[in-house]
């Protein structure tokens, strides 16, 4: 049971990491949309091509005040939730196993 629960505190941190990944990725997006990048250019679409399933659906939903859109920080917030929900289950299934 030892090597389980390694296991899913490994997947924990994995998580995380693909989450904070993310979370970088929304800032550079953020960042890029006020200087002004080209979008053709090749790092600004893989930032595009990564962060777009997180924004797009939020997109939809009236998050516009003006030239001000909400919708990253609508998903910053989502994230997060998302985040330490999986990661506390994960840790309790740890937990639980008594690892």
């Amino acid at each position: 049971m030892f090597v389980f629960a390694e296991f899913i505190r490994g997947l924990a941190l994995l998580i995380s990491l693909v989450f904070n990944v993310l979370y970088f990725l929304l800032v550079i997006r953020i960042i890029i949309s006020w200087v002004g990048v080209d979008p053709y250019n090749d790092i600004a679409r893989i930032i595009y091509l990564a962060t777009d399933p997180v924004l797009a659906p939020l997109r939809r939903l009236p998050l516009r005040m003006g030239m001000i859109d909400f919708s990253p920080v609508v998903a910053f917030i989502l994230l997060s939730v998302i985040r330490n929900f999986i990661v506390n289950i994960l840790y309790q299934i740890v937990h639980r196993l008594g690892g």
